[in-house]
C-alpha cells in the first residue's frame, strides 16, 4: 500500500560551508510539493589561539551534535579550490575533512559542490556576488531578512542546490525507469 504523499517524511539536508575558523551550517527540510523551508542554522567558531587539533575536535563534536539534533539524510558541502593563501588553504583542507568524518560517523551521505555550481542553481548566475547569493536564498527560503553571517547563507545556498539537484536527478532516474519499462 503506497504513502499518501502528504505523509511522506520530508527531505532533510544540511548544507556546510566549511572552514577552521567559521563553519556555517543550515538544515533544509522540503515537502513533497513544497517550497523548502529553513528548520535551523547556525555558527560553529573555533578560537584561533586553540592548538590546531583542539580546533578541529571542538568542530567535529559541535557538528556531529548538530547532525545528531537535526537528522538530516544527507550533507550539501563546498568544494573546495584555492588560488592563494597555502596556510589558510592548508586549515581550511583540515577543516573539510573533519567536517567529512563527521558525516560519515554519523551515517549521513555526503555530496559536494563547486561555488559555480551553487551560485548558478540559486542565482542564474555562476558569478553572483556574497549580497546577491545572500538575497536569492532570503527569497528562495521566504525569510524576512538575509541570513547572517554569509557564512550561514552559503550554507543555505548549498542545502537548497542540493535538494534541486536532487529533485531533478529523480525525475531523470524515473524517467529513465518508465523507458526501460517501455522497451
Amino acid at each position: 500500500m503506497k504513502s499518501s504523499p502528504s505523509l511522506k517524511k520530508p527531505d532533510r539536508v544540511i548544507g556546510i560551508d566549511p572552514g577552521l575558523d567559521r563553519t556555517g551550517w543550515a538544515v533544509l527540510e522540503k515537502h513533497a510539493c513544497a517550497d523548502p523551508v529553513l528548520a535551523s542554522c547556525g555558527l560553529i567558531h573555533t578560537a584561533s589561539g586553540l592548538p590546531l587539533p583542539r580546533r578541529l575536535e571542538l568542530l567535529f563534536n559541535e557538528l556531529t551534535a548538530v547532525i545528531k539534533e537535526h537528522a538530516p539524510e544527507s550533507a550539501a558541502i563546498e568544494e573546495m579550490f584555492f588560488m592563494k593563501r597555502s596556510a589558510s588553504a592548508s586549515a581550511s583542507v583540515q577543516a573539510r575533512g573533519v567536517i567529512l568524518l563527521a558525516a560519515q560517523t554519523c551515517g549521513i551521505e555526503v555530496c559536494g559542490y563547486d561555488p559555480r555550481t551553487v551560485k548558478k542553481n540559486v542565482s542564474g548566475s555562476g558569478a553572483a556576488e556574497k549580497p546577491q547569493m545572500q538575497r536569492m536564498v532570503r527569497l528562495a527560503l521566504r525569510l524576512e531578512k538575509e541570513l547572517q553571517p554569509d557564512d550561514v547563507s552559503d550554507a543555505a545556498a548549498l542545502a537548497l542546490c542540493h535538494l534541486r539537484m536532487n529533485a531533478f536527478k529523480n525525475l531523470v532516474q524515473k524517467g529513465l525507469a518508465g523507458t526501460a519499462l517501455r522497451a
